[in-house]
């Protein structure tokens, strides 16, 4: 009885249309149809558009940055530049709406940027990637990325460090962001030091992690370590001395340079005023002129030795040829030279000790100016030094051609010509070698030094010994070490302004080396504008080398050749004038 109720259902009885089946029949394989076509055409004629708007905003190509070499002392333990580890926050703009105001603004503080800024980046919704800031620093990125604000990620990469700052700044230099050497040695070995970067290829989701790579990864070629020349310990010293001296004096700038006598290795460089290279706002200015290398100067008296060599290797004079210099005026060429004091009669010897402007125009007169041209030129004057290093200056030296006698002698007594710090320390090596000038370099030297020779050795060997006059009691009293004996020559030269002779404005200088038995080291020095306590150079500079002499013959272990006892005591006003 029930089961006739059931099939007897009034509900069950009502017959649907056939039209409205098919209708529905119909519509749902219109709709199958539209998805297939939809399917197709996303798939086969959108595919590569797709494919391109998918990988724009998720594949990207990570660099492998390579670990640039490391810059080392020539001991090989004390570390003059690495690279630490960083990060570069970077933003997607699109996805960062989702930022509050509130992280936004704690984003623009921590990284020391403008709100103004920080909402101009985000702001550019049509980029995928807009970099925020480059080389944070590992504990700062840290805090970055506990914020979790959306939208912005982070890059690994490297950041140059100085350990010893602005001690080695001129030698060192410094890296740009990108990690590209701009001075120093970082830029004349940047291809050495670089290495060759690698490459992977991802996709990434959206919160920037890496879903899976796309292509195999090409691994980063690290740089090469370098190992230089420099004595951290002598640069130090150096460094110090110049720093004393530049405050006692109140001067403009001050340089200096160690060469190793031997290998022609460059034991130290220091200049002043200079910078931190850590800090990238403080890399600009003056402080970044490497001074001893770049910067020339009318070298003043400091060249006399030169022509002095000249002149005994011609055999135009002996050592005991004899100049009258006078009362300390001599007319000549139309033209008054004069010295600081009356001299009277001199030998050569004299001359250098003395420091005779006079002396020394009288010796011009036995050479002709293509023979001082030549032998300027031998010395490396008026062409740039090889020494592994950018922007090293060339310094000026005219044809001989167009030199008049008056010119020829004011180039023997040091105006008239331009040089380099690093020139005139270059050539003082043939006076503490045997005539020969040393290849220099700034990288420490595996094989055996090239040299060239410039004087006899019998000539090297007198000058030596005038020199070592000339830094002795009857000279430049303030350049003498205690235990060692030294040679060398002050130099004191006007510097031009608006196009003549300054009265107020000196360069002074001092060159020389140690110990004349056996010579270590070359060491020159340059205060420019002392405007304290004098400005002679063996007053200003005789000081800073007998400083830095001693310091670094203790250091070096070189033995003592002066027996204590016999060293005449240092006073405070006996120097040389010039």
């Amino acid at each position: 009885m029930k089961r006739g109720r059931f099939y007897n259902s009034p509900v069950l009885n009502i017959q649907m249309p056939m039209w409205r089946s098919k209708l529905v029949l119909v519509l749902l394989l219109m709709g199958f149809a539209a998805l297939l076509a939809k399917a197709m055409y996303l798939q086969g004629m959108s595919k590569d558009f797709l494919q391109q708007q998918g990988e724009r905003r998720y594949e990207r190509t990570l660099v492998l940055p390579a670990t640039r070499g490391k810059i080392f002392d020539r001991s090989g333990t004390v570390v003059l530049a690495s690279s630490v580890p960083a990060y570069a926050i970077w933003a997607i703009p699109e996805d960062t709406k989702e930022a509050t105001s509130h992280d936004i603004e704690q984003l623009a503080k921590m990284l020391d940027m403008p709100i103004s800024e920080m909402q101009r980046r985000l702001s550019k919704e049509d980029k995928n990637f807009v970099y925020l800031k480059r080389q944070v620093s590992v504990d700062l990125s840290a805090k970055i990325k506990s914020l979790k604000i959306p939208g912005i990620h982070q890059q690994e990469e490297m950041r140059r460090s100085y350990p010893e700052g602005d001690m080695t700044a001129h030698i060192v230099g410094f890296t740009n962001i990108e990690d590209h050497g701009i001075e120093g040695v970082e830029l004349a070995f940047d291809s050495e030091l670089s290495g060759q970067p690698g490459s992977r290829r991802v996709i990434k989701d959206r919160l920037g992690r890496v879903v899976e790579d796309v292509t195999a990864v090409v691994p980063p070629v690290n740089g090469q370590d370098l190992s230089l020349s420099i004595d951290a310990g002598l640069q130090f010293d150096l460094y110090a001395a110049l720093k004393k001296a530049r405050e006692e004096h109140n001067a403009k700038a001050a340089a200096g340079i160690v060469v190793d006598v031997n290998t022609g290795e460059i034991l130290a460089l220091a200049n002043l005023p200079t910078y931190d290279p850590n800090d990238r706002d403080d890399r600009k200015g003056a402080s970044l002129r490497n001074r001893a290398l770049t910067d020339t100067f009318e070298p003043g008296s400091i060249m006399k030795p030169f022509t002095a060599a000249l002149a005994l290797d011609l055999q135009r004079i002996t050592t005991s040829t004899m100049f009258n210099t006078g009362n300390g005026h001599y007319r000549y060429q139309g033209s008054t030279i004069s010295d600081v004091s009356r001299n009277g009669v001199l030998n050569v010897a004299g001359i250098l000790r003395r420091s005779s402007n006079i002396g020394m125009t009288m010796i011009s007169e036995m050479l002709t100016s293509k023979e001082m041209w030549t032998k300027f030129t031998e010395l490396g004057f008026g062409r740039a030094p090889q020494a592994n290093f950018p922007g090293v200056a060339s310094g000026k030296l005219r044809p001989w051609e167009r030199w008049r006698p008056i010119e020829r002698a004011t180039m023997a007594y040091g105006y008239g010509l331009s040089v380099s710090l690093l020139q005139i320390a270059h050539a003082y090596t043939a006076f503490a070698r045997n005539g020969d000038m040393v290849s220099l370099t700034l990288l420490k030297r595996q094989g055996k030094p090239t040299s060239v020779q410039a004087y006899t050795p019998k000539v090297a060997g007198l000058i030596r010994s005038m020199l070592e006059a000339a830094a002795g009691p009857d000279g430049a009293k303030l350049a003498q070490v205690q235990g060692y004996r030294v040679a060398g020559k002050s130099g004191t030269a006007r510097k031009i302004v608006n196009g003549r002779y300054s009265t107020s404005q000196y360069r002074s200088s001092f060159v020389g080396f140690a110990p004349v038995s056996n010579p270590r080291i070359v060491v020159a020095v340059t205060i420019d504008e002392p405007q304290a306590g004098g400005y002679y150079g063996g007053r200003v500079a005789a000081p800073v080398f007998s400083s830095v002499v001693a310091s670094s013959l203790r250091r070096l272990g070189v033995q003592p050749d002066a027996p204590i006892e016999s060293l005449v005591a240092v006073g405070s006003n006996g120097e040389s004038p010039r």
